[in-house]
């Protein structure tokens, strides 16, 4: 099966199968938030990237084997909405940044600062610690060691721009700083980006407009 990115709330997840790891994708609640869940191919291990809403729906996901971990991409109420459900369904523990933290009303057990590595059975994720859409955004990094990077990168990044800065130029100019420095700067062109709503991308797509997006300041 040929993965697309393309997901609708109320539809299937679509799975991308990578030699060490299978990322399934599915859209959920009224804001058409994306919810990651990564499970490593050789222990069966499983990690959910945002609990967004619909709890029956991302526990349905998860499936019998439950999840150790829920990583929140940022405080934003839409990224969390089924947080305490999923927690108390499944025991998971909870990370996210760490100055994002005291806006999660689930208690975080693990705050997490750039350069962090989170483990999901045998796959490494790298953390990004991004300023501006929120104080405390992380994006996470997989650097496949069969072929190129994958990056989740809430909404920080998206087709066409980085995420909404509430019209505060210091914010955009931070997170436009972050986005470049972190992951444009140090990831290829081939990197395929898995954002928190909407369509996947690649940096490779995205790049030629980063002076576009400077200019107009969103």
């Amino acid at each position: 099966m040929t993965y697309s990115g393309a997901v609708r709330v109320g539809g299937p997840a679509d799975v991308h199968e990578l030699t060490d790891l299978m990322i399934s994708k599915v859209a959920v609640g009224p804001m058409d938030n994306n919810c990651y869940l990564l499970r490593c191919r050789a222990t069966g291990e499983q990690l959910l990237i945002d609990a967004a809403a619909e709890a029956g729906t991302l526990l349905r996901l998860i499936g019998d084997d439950s999840i150790t971990t829920v990583v929140t991409t940022h405080r934003h109420a839409d990224h969390w909405g089924a947080l305490a459900e999923v927690v108390a369904a499944t025991g998971a523990r909870t990370c996210a940044g760490r100055e994002d933290v005291e806006g999660i009303p689930v208690p975080t057990d693990t705050a997490v600062d750039d350069g962090d590595t989170l483990r999901v059975g045998r796959v490494e994720l790298t953390a990004r610690h991004l300023v501006g859409h929120t104080p405390g955004s992380i994006a996470l990094v997989y650097d496949d060691p069969h072929g190129h990077p994958h990056l989740f990168t809430g909404d920080c990044l998206f087709p066409g721009g980085v995420g909404n800065t509430h019209q505060d130029p210091g914010a955009f100019t931070s997170l436009l700083d972050g986005v470049e420095e972190k992951l444009f700067g140090p990831l290829p062109d081939e990197t395929w980006v898995y954002p928190g709503h909407g369509k996947d991308t690649t940096l490779g797509a995205e790049r030629p407009h980063l002076a576009e997006w400077r200019a107009r300041g969103w």
